[in-house]
């Protein structure tokens, strides 16, 4: 399932326009047997869109056509008499071209409305004269509103099963005004058709000289479609491949454009690490173009050799750019889509774009009932076809914009890790920045023990500290580290080795080696190092950790509580490491099979003023730990 548009609007009178004929993606919706195949089987035949064979094969010996089995091209459907998949059907007419969805209206495959609606722009809603506005009707609108269709219009079907009742029409369209009101949108316009015999359809019916409006087709003839957000500031670019720079090409970044506009010359941001350059040269596989449009896919080269990767989002360099938050934390409305229940605490993997990243359910906020579209508060659970609002936390930074304002930057679905289904869907209502080892919990409150720190120390005869140790991955820092805690230990002190390896293992073993995860990899062992030292314990955690800024939010956790937090930069040159490799990192790094190792294509910030330094080159591991024991008792942690 997708939650973008693969296809080009072209937007009418755009002078960036590839061509003027303009293309139009249709959804249909609403309840099961009203008649949403056989108004698209009348639309493709009246429009004169089917091939002979098609039409053929679908006739009976009296003549008769079934039009709904046009578009029902799945055996189990054509037994069934049922839509089960999403059919997609192309018509044309001379000012444009159509796609035709046509959805499921059975309540098991709701979760294929998400596909059809996702990328369309316009939904029709059938409605049966008969029965009215039905529980599916009613959830397929809200689909609908969810994913952000720009055009809802009803066509209440079977009109002549009602004797082409005006007064019935006007009952529905009563209806309808109440529930677009429920929904939150202007109106939602009606049109009587009757699909099986072509009644206002795609031409006019004398069977209804009560009604003066648009045919069905009139209407999606004048919806007026638009590029979206065709203005440089709202550029938003997510990256799909890279591809290898050669002797007479740089490295070329190709996507799709989700909005805004983009030329030679252009100065863009990369997020989210924040790196800046100019884009040198456009590819959108049009000679005569200078300048690409969403959501045209395009490839661009850029000035500065920048790590730029899969996932990553380019957006406007310019002073007055909108960019997208980097979201830590998300509220969403989700349609559920497994038969396991979602609830409160559970983990899945976050598609977004291109990206995928791990997310915590923190909470359900509220539940859609589809009968009443009243929103339940605080749901147990959500299941299947359950529509909810839910916050959820990433494991690393998602460069979103609420979907009211971006259909694909907006939009994400969420995958089970172990059975790698789709299960579910939602869009962004509010994504928001959540810095690392900054942010504070207004609706929880730290609860501090009976027993004081000093009470506490003094009766153990033992104070506690971390030691952090950072460099190159094989720099040596985990062979110190763990010579550090035998040396401590042996000296009647309890001390406790994080190692970096060990703790993805566990704490952290929903995290992947991206720039975020690895941010809140730290952020975590520095929690758990401020906890042990806060008991007395000497932490020493052995962390590659690259980034100053990282390393500073573990020192300030430990400043903030008034522990002691003693930084060791073990300074081997990435010759040395490189040469151990016992892990053969560096060497598939070297390869091209493993990108992002701190050293080789990802930066390594050696800390300014490190409370000790060295290198492990040709050393004495047992003199390097006592040089930080040292440190701990002139600091009057451990008695010399």
């Amino acid at each position: 399932m997708t939650l973008t548009s693969p296809q080009p609007v072209v937007p009418a009178g755009d002078e960036t326009s590839t061509s003027a004929r303009q293309f139009l993606r249709i959804a249909t919706a609403g309840s099961v047997d009203d008649g949403k195949s056989t108004l698209i089987g009348r639309i493709l035949h009246d429009t004169g869109s089917l091939p002979t064979d098609h039409l053929a094969a679908v006739t009976d010996g009296d003549g008769d056509v079934d039009l709904a089995a046009l578009s029902d091209g799945l055996r189990a459907e054509r037994e069934q008499g049922i839509t089960i998949d999403v059919a997609y059907r192309f018509f044309s007419t001379p000012t444009r071209s159509y796609v035709l969805a046509d959805t499921p209206g059975h309540e098991r495959y709701t979760r294929n409305m998400f596909t059809g609606a996702s990328n369309a722009h316009v939904a029709i809603l059938l409605v049966d004269a008969r029965h009215g506005l039905l529980r599916q009707t009613r959830r397929h609108a809200r689909i609908a509103t969810l994913v952000g269709v720009p055009h809802v219009i009803a066509a209440v079907n079977k009109i002549d099963l009602v004797d082409y009742s005006e007064h019935r029409f006007d009952e529905i369209r009563a209806d309808l005004a109440e529930l677009a009101v429920q929904l939150g949108i202007g109106e939602i316009p009606a049109i009587p058709v009757a699909a099986k015999h072509g009644d206002n359809v795609v031409h006019r019916s004398s069977n209804t000289p009560w009604y003066s409006g648009t045919t069905l087709l009139e209407y999606l003839e004048d919806v007026e479609l638009h590029a979206p957000a065709p203005v440089t500031e709202e550029l938003r670019l997510p990256i799909q491949w890279v591809s290898r720079p050669s002797e007479s090409n740089r490295r070329t970044y190709t996507g799709r454009l989700a909005s805004g506009t983009l030329r030679v010359g252009d100065e863009i941001v990369v997020l989210p690490s924040g790196s800046r350059s100019t884009v040198t040269a456009l590819d959108t596989l049009d000679p005569t173009r200078d300048v690409a449009v969403a959501p045209l896919s395009v490839g661009i080269q850029v000035a500065d050799d920048i790590d730029i990767g899969r996932g990553d989002v380019i957006v406007s360099g310019a002073d007055r750019a909108h960019v997208p938050v980097l979201a830590r934390e998300i509220d969403a409305h989700v349609c559920w889509l497994s038969n396991s229940p979602l609830r409160a605490g559970d983990r899945v993997a976050l598609k977004h774009g291109p990206s995928t990243v791990r997310a915590t359910v923190q909470s359900l906020e509220r539940r859609l009932d589809p009968d009443t579209l009243i929103e339940h508060v605080a749901p147990g659970e959500l299941v299947l076809n359950d529509i909810g609002t839910v916050t959820l936390r990433t494991s690393s930074v998602v460069p979103a914009d609420p979907y009211a304002s971006n259909r694909d930057t907006g939009a994400f679905i969420l995958i089970d890790e172990a059975s790698n289904d789709t299960v579910g869907a939602g869009t962004i209502l509010e994504p928001r920045e959540v810095v690392p080892g900054k942010a504070t919990r207004n609706d929880i409150k730290w609860h501090p023990s009976s027993l004081a720190r000093a009470e506490r120390w003094a009766h153990t005869q033992q104070r506690g500290a971390t030691v952090w140790l950072t460099g190159l991955p094989a720099s040596g820092k985990s062979t110190v580290a763990v010579a550090l805690e035998r040396a401590v230990v042996s000296r009647g002190r309890v001390a406790y080795l994080l190692d970096g390896d060990n703790i993805r293992h566990g704490i952290s073993d929903d995290l992947g080696f991206s720039a975020g995860d690895r941010a809140e990899n730290i952020r975590r062992v520095g929690h758990v190092a401020r906890l042990f030292a806060d008991a007395g314990v000497i932490a020493i955690a052995s962390m590659v950790s690259p980034l100053r800024s990282d390393r500073e939010i573990a020192r300030e956790l430990h400043r903030a509580a008034d522990l002691d937090f003693i930084e060791v930069h073990v300074s081997t040159p990435v010759t040395e490491c490189e040469r151990r490799d016992p892990k053969g990192l560096y060497e598939r790094a070297r390869r091209g099979e493993l990108r992002g190792l701190t050293g080789i294509d990802a930066p390594y910030e050696s800390p300014e003023s490190p409370d000790l330094r060295f290198d492990t080159t040709g050393a004495d591991i047992d003199r390097l730990a006592s040089l930080i024991l040292g440190a701990l008792m002139d600091r009057g942690i451990m008695a010399g």
